[in-house]
This record gives C-alpha cells, sequence and structure tokens, in this order.
C-alpha cells in the first residue's frame, strides 16, 4: 500500500511552501508547473510492476530513463546509451553506454544495472507487461560501457520499445521498493505524494545535465470529472492538462490565455470482451456485438469526434496499417440474425464495465443505447482505476469493458495465454510467431495485415477507435508534446516563455 502522507522527509521551507493555494503556485513561481492527469498511477510508481500507463506519464524520462528515447514525431535517439549498432538480422544489438551516469542514490550506471534490469524484467517473478519482450532476449556485458543485446524475435522497432516505461534501467538495491520510493537515473526525485491528490516531482541537483532543466518542480494534480478538469484550468490552477477530455476543448480554442493541441496517437480504443466467459465465447455474439455499434457515434459521444474508426487492433497513422472497418461494419438487422443464429434468446443481459477516463463513461452511454436496438441490455458498472486493474485486467471478472490500450506495438498481447480478454488462437500463435521469427521487410509487412485481419475476423473485441488526445495549457508553457505516439510528460523540454 501506498502511503497517503509524503515517502520522503520534507524541509521546513518546503513543508510552508506545501501549504500555498496550487493556483498560487502555478501563476507565480515560473521555474514550477502544475499539470493534471485524468489517472492517478496505480499500484505504484514503477512502470515495471504495473501495466497503468499513468505511471509512466509521472516517471519516465522524469525520474527513470531508458537506453533509447522516443520522439513525439516516434523517432528513436539515444538517452542512457549513446549509441547501438544493429547485426544484419536484427537480432544483434551492440549498446555503447553513456558513462559518468548516477543513480538517485548514488550508485554507478553501467552493463551491468543493464543486464540487471532486463533479466529482471524477463525474470520468472516479473510482473512487467512486456515480459514477453525480455524473456525473448540474452544481455551480456561485454564491459562496464558496452552491452550486448541478443533477442530471440525479429522487431525492426525493438529500439522503439527499448524506449518505453517497461524498459526503464532500475538499480539493484533500490529495484524492489521502486514503488513508493523510485530511484532512478532521470533529471527529478520523488518529493511528495498525497494519494488521491497529487504527486510533485523535485528537480534533482545531481542530473548529469541539470544547468539544462529550467523547471525546478513539477506537480502533477488527479482530476478525472470532466467539469472539474476546466474549472481547474480556467482558475489557473493547472498550467497543463494532456489528454484533457474533448468535450471541455471548445471553450479554450478562442481564448487568448490558452493553447489547444490536438495530437495524434497510436492508441486503440476498443470495448474488449471476455473471449473466456458464456456466450462471448461464440464468435457469432462477438460480431453481433460489434456490429450494433456505430463507430461514428461512439467517436462523437465518447471522443467528441476526435478520432477514426478501427476494425481491428492496429492504429491507421501505423505503418503496414490495412482496412479492416469493413469486416464487422455496423450493421443491427445482421447483429440480430447472428445472435438468433448462436442460439441466444433475447434480451440478453450484458455488464460493461467502466474505469474512470471520460471517453469509457461517456462511451458506455452511448454503446448501451445502441447495443438495446438488437436485444442486448447492459448494465453499465461504474469501477475506480484499482478496481478496474483488480477484478477487470487481473482476475479477468468482466463481461465488456471500455478502455484504450495506448502502446503502439501490441499486437503480441493476443498471444499472451493468461491476458485478461481470455482470447486463445493457435492460428493467431502461429502467425505472430512467423512475424516475430522473419527479417524480409516485405514478408513483415504481409504478415502483420494477416495478423490484423484475423483478429478482425475473430471479432475479438469490438474495435471502436483511434483517439485524438488534446492538450490545454497555459499559452507561456514551452515543451508540450505536439503527437503522442506514447504517454509521457517530459518534463525536462519544459519552460516557460
Amino acid at each position: 500500500m501506498i502511503q497517503r502522507r509524503s515517502v520522503l522527509t520534507h524541509s521546513a521551507s518546503l513543508a510552508a511552501l506545501a501549504t500555498l493555494p496550487v493556483g498560487a503556485l502555478a501563476q507565480g513561481r515560473k521555474d514550477a508547473i502544475v499539470l493534471a492527469m485524468a489517472l492517478e498511477p496505480s499500484p505504484g510508481l514503477d512502470p515495471t510492476g504495473g501495466a497503468a500507463s499513468s505511471i509512466g506519464e509521472v516517471t519516465l524520462y522524469n525520474i527513470f530513463e531508458t537506453l533509447t528515447k522516443i520522439n513525439p514525431d516516434g523517432s528513436v535517439t539515444p538517452l542512457l546509451a549513446e549509441s547501438w549498432e544493429v547485426s544484419p538480422d536484427l537480432t544483434t544489438y551492440t549498446f555503447k553506454l553513456r558513462r559518468g551516469v548516477k543513480f538517485h542514490n548514488g550508485e554507478p550506471f553501467n552493463a551491468q544495472t543493464v543486464k540487471f534490469a532486463f533479466d529482471r524484467a524477463g525474470g520468472e517473478k516479473s510482473t512487467n507487461k512486456d515480459k514477453r519482450t525480455f524473456a525473448n532476449l540474452t544481455t551480456r556485458v561485454v564491459d562496464d560501457h558496452t552491452v550486448v543485446l541478443l533477442t530471440k524475435e525479429i522487431d525492426p522497432d525493438f529500439p522503439f520499445l527499448l524506449g518505453q516505461a517497461t524498459a526503464v534501467i532500475v538499480e539493484p538495491k533500490s529495484a524492489d521498493t521502486n514503488m513508493t520510493r523510485p530511484v532512478g537515473t532521470g533529471p527529478y526525485v520523488l518529493e511528495n505524494w498525497i494519494k488521491g491528490s497529487s504527486i510533485t516531482l523535485k528537480k534533482w541537483d545531481g542530473y548529469r545535465n541539470a544547468a539544462a532543466i529550467k523547471l525546478s518542480r513539477a506537480t502533477f494534480r488527479f482530476i478525472s470529472d470532466p467539469a472539474a478538469q476546466v474549472a481547474a484550468l480556467l482558475a489557473g490552477d493547472v498550467d497543463a492538462f494532456p489528454r484533457v477530455t474533448p468535450r471541455s476543448v471548445a471553450q479554450f480554442k478562442g481564448n487568448p490565455r490558452f493553447q489547444v493541441i490536438v495530437s495524434g496517437s497510436r492508441a486503440k480504443t476498443i470495448l474488449a470482451i471476455n473471449n473466456g466467459r458464456k456466450p462471448f465465447n461464440d464468435v457469432r455474439v462477438r460480431r453481433a456485438i460489434a456490429m450494433a455499434i456505430d463507430r461514428k457515434a461512439v467517436i462523437q459521444g465518447a471522443g467528441d469526434g476526435y478520432g477514426a474508426p478501427i476494425g481491428s487492433h492496429y492504429a491507421p497513422s501505423a505503418p503496414g496499417y490495412v482496412d479492416t472497418t469493413g469486416i464487422n461494419p455496423y450493421n443491427p438487422d445482421k447483429a440480430r440474425a447472428l445472435l438468433k443464429e448462436a442460439g441466444i434468446t433475447t434480451p440478453l443481459e450484458v455488464t460493461i464495465t467502466l474505469p474512470p477516463p471520460p471517453y469509457a463513461r461517456q462511451g458506455g452511454e452511448v454503446i448501451a443505447s445502441e447495443l438495446a436496438k438488437v436485444g442486448i441490455v447492459a448494465k453499465l458498472q461504474n469501477v475506480e482505476w484499482a478496481q478496474w486493474l483488480s477484478n477487470v485486467y487481473g482476475a479477468k471478472n468482466y463481461d465488456m469493458t471500455i478502455i484504450s490500450h495506448v502502446e503502439p506495438f501490441d499486437l503480441g498481447n493476443f498471444a499472451k495465454p493468461d491476458y485478461y480478454w481470455n482470447y486463445h488462437s493457435e492460428k493467431f500463435n502461429t502467425l505472430y510467431a512467423k512475424y516475430k521469427t522473419t527479417a524480409n521487410a516485405k514478408e513483415r509487412t504481409k504478415l502483420l495485415g494477416d495478423l490484423q485481419r484475423l483478429i478482425a475476423e475473430d471479432c475479438v473485441h469490438a474495435f471502436l477507435y483511434q483517439p485524438q488526445w488534446v492538450t490545454v495549457a497555459n499559452r507561456n508553457v514551452r515543451g508540450l508534446w505536439k503527437d503522442m505516439p506514447i504517454f509521457v510528460n517530459d518534463l525536462s523540454a519544459m519552460s516557460w516563455a
């Protein structure tokens, strides 16, 4: 459990500062910033130990660092690595590591810590959601500043994967307590966590490039209610709200106090279906659910028009995308016929479990209305994020749920035997294994298309849309990401004009 009080000791001056209204900090101290998030990190601040993207939103590139860094345009550049070389068959990566880097606890960063971090991520006790990637990895130490990674799975995007939150380099002595006392090599350390309210990071003076870091302090406030999000921005209590609820955007577009940034994404918003629970284990029932839903209506109702329809678990902006929206198109009459064919007596009563994000709660209303038209009565069950992670993601105790999967390259989830969808397909597993061991670019692209079509034909879920994320911020905040290939708030790039 995470304590409500700070996990670090405060000085008297910092304690006094904490009593000031957040708005005063936002407006008065131009070397500090207040950001807002819809969801609080859960279960803690170790991105290698939890699936929630909100963990990386606070910690990635701020507290923890990775060998590579993902940029807003999706390109990958060195971070803890200075450079790397790749073998022609894409199975061997040789990384030259940055020298003179230390962790917040004073321990050195070197090839041994890289090996520890990746061995731990792929180990038997690992709870890393990308455990498969690291389990297929062999890490060899050449010297303190050179490490070789041998991978059984071929992936041209491997350097990108090494820049994600699940690939952060952790320090051996502190690894087990990173949930509450995170120790990394980044420019910020945890100052305070007021459970249910906010997290504050402060600049670490021991950072190797501390002079280039403009913000001395950053506070992340947690505001899930759309009306409260708007109020906090208008009051000046929040300086920037990345991924704010789109419904609130219109009133900020004409206001000279604010900047509005509409970002592309690689996310997939889906009505996830528990394939292991009757009657959803029948593909005809899943197809009926999908065909009962007008994706464009969901985009309007859940995302206020910010999004593009998808027919599989792959975003239109991603390389190798094929259009599968015609495989299970909106067709209520066909949906009714499929339910009858499957022997379903209507009304069919189901439960849709909804986590806190407004896109889920708003989308649930739209989808329930559409399902009702084909004889499916959906009870909407609102839960908090911790409940969703425990009961849906962990225990697989649900019928359906609405969620955005934000990782760009996550088709491998469909090959995980214990993943929360309960989808099991030998055909998919064989095809995915072939994709992951094929080096030829043309053949890989073909296999990628086959994977997308197979998921759509199996109608694993009702695939809804690729969202666009909207950031509303004080007009003088600089360094906010234009596009969001991953969810991150890179404080090192931020400053005040």
